[in-house]
């Protein structure tokens, strides 16, 4: 697994923005290894379940959202840099929680649905608040 280290949460009034990162690092990242994991993230508000919210496969070329985040969020990724993004407009009080960085290295294909038990590294989380 894979060391993943997220940063860029903070509070936000609804209809603002933010830039979430990802950084990832281990002993066997580099350049060839690294853009080989599809990449998500995940949130979580207290007292409800850890829900998905975007993944972007091996080459960039393909992104998922769920639907509540299609058309404000984006995800992109440099592999050059280990690194992950999540661009966050339009943000309502209802994205207030913790965002989680995941990857997953198994080389699965994905259909859809993107479950966190198909991750295999996890960050460990950062706080996004959004003030109404």
């Amino acid at each position: 697994q894979m060391q993943l280290v997220e940063s860029g949460g903070g509070l936000v009034q609804a209809g603002g923005s933010l830039r979430l990162s990802c950084a990832a690092s281990g002993r066997t990242i580099n350049i060839f290894t690294f853009s080989t994991y599809t990449m998500g993230w995940f949130r979580q508000a207290p007292g409800k379940e850890r829900e998905f919210v975007a993944a972007i496969n091996w080459s960039g070329g393909n992104t998922y959202y769920a639907e509540s985040m299609k058309g404000r969020f984006t995800i992109s990724r440099d592999n050059a840099k280990f690194s992950v993004y999540l661009q966050m407009n339009s943000l309502k009080f209802e994205d207030t929680a913790v965002y989680y960085c995941a990857a997953d290295g198994s080389g699965r294909s994905y259909s859809g649905a993107f479950p966190p038990r198909s991750f295999s590294s996890w960050g460990q989380g950062t706080q996004v608040t959004v003030s109404s």
